[in-house]
């Protein structure tokens, strides 16, 4: 069997000491000769020789790994929301270790802990299961920093804001134009701050025109397409003209079940989403939205941490993203 190359087999090759080659391949060989330096590089590749991790995490007293923690990997969002942070991560230098858990807390709380154990530099999180309170204490306690997507940040210090307020604006100000008054919103029962505040900014919209939301029009349901496709029924016996979904799977998903029972979209039904996820541009009728830049977040995100990571001690870091609606197929004049 044969065994991994090590770095004293390296140094032996090039001639140098392990310290030589280890400083060269750690970018800190500037005090070498341009042809050490090559040497070693070259035989690097020649050897096969790739470094050994834990080994490297000793001497740079680093992992330059971040861990990122969001509740459904299949969820179209978060996979454009990791696009994101994997490609900064690769920019920056830093590996990213990905786990979604279903909504499941337990398994959100196992993942917590084992990446800790694992001493990664920081942690993203998107999960709405674990409270800002219980991560703070863990991370906090541990010197961990951290970012919170999606969540009031509590004690943490660096923040992305994406204006949702103005979002549930834009998307009650759509339909009204449309000429809409009877509509209904659908959300989970437990929204976390964020869609909270969309859902208040869709109210007073319609407040401003004197079109208050009553209490039965607002369905709560899982925010999935399951979720989207199982309110169907509550929906319809809302007897609306309008549905603003609060994400798009929701959207998704009522659009189907809207199918099923032969209501067309936006014939007899419009139905606006929130998000602007791929897959929008790729359902018939294709979906109105509200876009958040869910890349871009992830982007900046990743950037915060990052920068956090390497100084502690910095002020706090605040990013600011902005919301526009996105007109497609899906909504229509009220008819």
């Amino acid at each position: 069997m044969t065994r991994k190359v090590t770095i004293r087999d390296l140094a032996e090759a090039a001639g140098v000491s392990v310290t030589t080659v280890s400083q060269i391949l750690n970018g800190k060989g500037e005090r070498f000769s341009i042809e050490t330096r090559q040497r070693v590089h070259q035989l690097q590749e020649d050897l096969g020789y790739v470094p050994d991790f834990n080994a490297r995490n000793l001497i740079m007293k680093s992992a330059q790994t971040i861990g990122v923690l969001v509740p459904n990997l299949g969820n179209p969002f978060f996979s454009m929301f990791i696009r994101g942070v994997q490609q900064t991560s690769r920019e920056r230098h830093f590996i990213p270790l990905i786990f979604g858990a279903n909504h499941d807390e337990q398994l959100e709380s196992y993942y917590l802990q084992e990446l800790i154990k694992r001493a990664v530099d920081g942690l993203i999180i998107a999960s709405a299961s674990i409270t800002g309170e219980a991560i703070d204490n863990i991370l906090k306690k541990n010197g961990i920093p951290y970012l919170l997507i999606d969540q009031n940040g509590g004690p943490s210090v660096d923040r992305i804001r994406v204006d949702d307020e103005q979002g549930g604006q834009l998307a009650a100000r759509h339909l009204l134009t449309l000429g809409h008054q009877r509509i209904v919103v659908v959300m989970p029962e437990h929204p976390t701050q964020n869609l909270r505040i969309r859902l208040a900014g869709f109210k007073a919209q319609l407040v401003d025109q004197q079109i208050p939301l009553a209490d039965s029009a607002v369905i709560t349901s899982p925010m999935t397409k399951l979720g989207g496709y199982q309110a169907t029924a509550a929906v319809l016996a809302q007897h609306p003209t309008a549905v603003f979904a609060i994400n798009d799977e929701t959207a998704l998903g009522l659009m189907r079940g809207l199918h099923e029972q032969g209501v067309r979209v936006p014939d007899d039904i419009s139905v606006l989403g929130y998000d602007d996820i791929d897959l929008d541009e790729y359902v018939v009728p294709k979906l109105t939205t509200i876009h958040q830049p869910v890349v871009t977040m992830g982007r900046q995100a990743t950037e915060l941490l990052i920068n956090r990571v390497q100084n502690q001690r910095q002020p706090a870091q605040m990013v600011d993203l902005p919301v526009v609606l996105k007109q497609r197929e899906s909504t229509g004049p009220m008819k």
